[in-house]
């Protein structure tokens, strides 16, 4: 059985708050980092307002400029572009899925940081969360809902 991710938990003796997002088949797991610590990624130092995804700054993981205005306006919306170190670690699905999960993710860490924000992201779409699922595949039929086509007589 997977383990069960916890939504949402700050650990201030490590000096983080996280968050979990999730979108499709994609589970993000995001972690906001409020303190001037030493956090190195791949022998580089990050300074406030980096953003690390899978150990890759995010506009190489998003490389699309729809995902950059995306994952910018979160922060952009509650005026906190760059008062945080923020690393996700996300898996499963494709890439949109993907940007979907971090999103949330964020958002639910920038609410815990501050409960003030909710409102703001809420109005923005980006504390809710997306159900839209891959449908499962059916008995008997070439997928979810593909079926043989029937002899005419």
């Amino acid at each position: 059985m997977p383990k069960k991710i916890k939504t949402e938990e700050t650990k201030p003796e490590l000096g983080y708050v996280f968050a979990c997002g999730r979108r499709k088949t994609a589970t993000a797991r995001v972690r906001l980092y409020p303190n001037s610590q030493d956090i190195v990624i791949k022998d580089k130092k990050l300074n406030k307002g980096d953003i690390y995804v899978n150990g890759l700054p995010i506009d190489q993981y998003f490389s699309d400029p729809f995902a950059r205005s995306q994952y910018s306006e979160v922060y952009r919306t509650t005026n906190t572009t760059d008062k945080f170190i923020t690393t996700v670690v996300v898996n499963g699905s494709g890439k949109s899925g993907q940007l979907g999960a971090t999103l949330l993710g964020m958002a639910r860490a920038l609410v815990i940081v501050d409960p003030k924000n909710k409102t703001v992201l809420r109005k923005k779409g980006f504390m809710t969360r997306d159900p839209r699922a891959r449908e499962r595949e059916k008995p008997g039929l070439m997928g979810a809902r593909k079926q043989k086509s029937s002899p005419k007589r």
